[in-house]
């Protein structure tokens, strides 16, 4: 019966999505519903990590088709541990989405989307083959279409579309490269992949190398890394701060996520025969130096670019390209260097976490900001430390955190980074961490100093006090971000337990949990 537990985030979602839509006539109990289904999604996810903790394995066979023949749902310590991010950022979201987003906009489908974000996000970080992955991908696609689009205006239509063209492309390479792998293997669960090429021989196997460097782009599109960023600037400037904060801090997370989860669980048991120099051969030695460039370009672009952003909007954007490279930047050491590879894994993970509660918190002070003073121009604002002190102290938590400042979670983040590229003597690493990480420092300082520091300006002496419901929980969110770091034993522990995935035992129980049908 524990089992069933697995498929529990999953039906709480898709109910709250088809609920919001039916009551659209009536917008109080659509909202109590909405704000119900999310806190029922949250409990839910707890419950699920309850029963995975400190690392079970467990697999729900839909249907009760066996493994591999029918769709299986699995739930281990990865795909935990990104529910409970998510668990945490969605409804904080959702609460503040209440008070920021018009009445309209909420009755006629800005609810629905929201839970099918949800759903899509949830869907992907549980199944347990890649062909349902792409379906899931879909669902999130199609969520976020709607809310990056969800003002209808120029800019919004334009964002939205540039953002729909781009996913499309990628998830056609994405089911070609299935496709292909199905070819291959003969199976599209994931366990059963893991189990076929761990018997293959390089000659058998040499064929998933370059499927699955197909598959390596289009998670690395869904992400946002350098060079496939272009959609994100333009979407998060024309979301709703609400939306941006859920597209940066859950719907990002599934292209990391499926990266750690196919590269490392599934691929990583083939032999190709590739061998290059300075790397163990296998599949990851090939994904190591591919990963490095996709980071650290994405860590050195989208800091260089946020430096000079003229809008608190653009700045977080590129910010968000910036934080996704140093999050894959682990992972590169990771692939390249087989003992760390639990490690940096877990370095990864917890860099997300502090990209999942940092950034949404950022997002949501710029929508407060603009709905108080009616604008998010740095070249307009300045003195909002003074005006709005508590809003300035919980963008300065959010901010530090980014820089890494102790006790803040970004602090331990960094260092985890740092320590996986120093113990892996990974120079390269070290050098794009520490540029990044000044690049980090540089461009938080300027929006600090331009927009919350210095003389007031006409808009901050002329802004309406900002919604008492928004900086609660922007403020919540910054608690978020403190109590991670003051406590950051169990989230460690935690994300140790996750990074085991990566490993050949932590990769056998996987397989064992999956293909037995039951709890491991």
């Amino acid at each position: 019966m524990t089992t069933n537990l697995v498929i529990a985030p999953l039906l709480v979602a898709l109910v709250s999505a088809v609920a919001c839509m039916l009551v659209r006539t009536a917008p109080r109990l659509q909202r109590a519903l909405s704000l119900v289904g999310v806190v029922g999604y949250a409990l839910a996810v707890a419950a699920l990590v309850a029963r995975l903790w400190p690392a079970g394995t467990l697999a729900y066979q839909v249907g009760d088709w066996p493994a591999p023949y029918g769709i299986t749902l699995v739930a281990d310590p990865l795909s935990g541990f990104m529910l409970a991010m998510t668990a945490v950022v969605a409804p904080l979201t959702l609460v503040y989405s209440l008070r920021y987003v018009n009445a309209p906009g909420q009755r006629v489908s800005y609810h629905a989307l929201f839970h099918f974000l949800l759903l899509g996000a949830t869907g992907a970080f549980l199944t347990g083959d890649i062909f349902n992955l792409f379906v899931w991908f879909e669902v999130t696609l199609m969520a976020s279409y709607g809310l990056v689009a969800f003002y209808s205006g120029k800019d919004g239509t334009l964002a939205a579309t540039r953002y729909v063209v781009l996913n499309l492309v990628g998830s056609s390479v994405m089911l070609l490269a299935v496709g292909g792998i199905y070819g291959v293997t003969g199976t599209l669960n994931m366990a059963d992949i893991a189990r076929w090429l761990a018997s293959a021989t390089p000659a058998e196997s040499a064929p998933v190398l370059g499927l699955s460097l197909l598959l390596l782009a289009v998670f690395g599109l869904k992400a946002g890394l350098v060079p496939f960023q272009w959609w994100v600037p333009a979407a998060y400037s024309a979301a709703p701060a609400p939306a941006a904060a859920m597209l940066a801090g859950v719907a990002k997370k599934v292209g990391v996520y499926a990266i750690v989860r196919l590269g490392f669980t599934v691929f990583a048991a083939a032999s190709p025969g590739v061998v290059l120099p300075g790397v163990e051969s296998g599949l990851l030695g090939v994904y190591g130096p591919v990963l490095f460039v996709l980071a650290g370009a994405s860590a050195l672009v989208g800091g260089f670019v946020a430096l000079d952003r003229p809008t608190l909007e653009e700045t977080f954007a590129y910010s968000s390209i910036a934080q996704v490279g140093f999050i894959v930047l682990p992972l590169a050491v990771a692939a390249a260097v087989p003992d760390l590879r639990a490690a940096g894994v877990a370095a990864a993970l917890v860099y997300a976490l502090n990209h999942a509660l940092a950034k949404p918190l950022l997002f949501l002070v710029t929508g407060t900001i603009s709905d108080a003073a009616g604008t998010t121009d740095l070249g307009d604002l300045g003195g909002l430390a003074g005006r709005t002190p508590v809003l300035a102290g919980a963008f300065l938590v959010g901010g530090l955190s980014l820089v890494g400042i102790p006790p803040l979670a970004g602090f331990f983040s960094k260092l985890l980074v740092f320590r996986v590229a120093a113990v892996g003597g990974s120079v390269g690493v070290l050098a794009v961490a520490v540029a990044g990480a000044i690049l980090t420092i540089a461009y938080v300082s300027r929006t600090w100093n331009r927009g919350f520091w210095g003389e007031r300006t006409a808009a901050v002496e002329t802004m309406a006090s900002p919604d008492r419901v928004q900086v609660a929980v922007v403020v919540a969110f910054a608690a978020c971000v403190l109590a991670v770091g003051v406590g950051f034993d169990p989230v460690y522990r935690f994300a140790e337990a996750a990074g085991h995935v990566a490993t050949g035992a932590g990769r056998d129980a996987y397989v064992r949990a999956v293909i037995g049908g039951g709890g491991a």
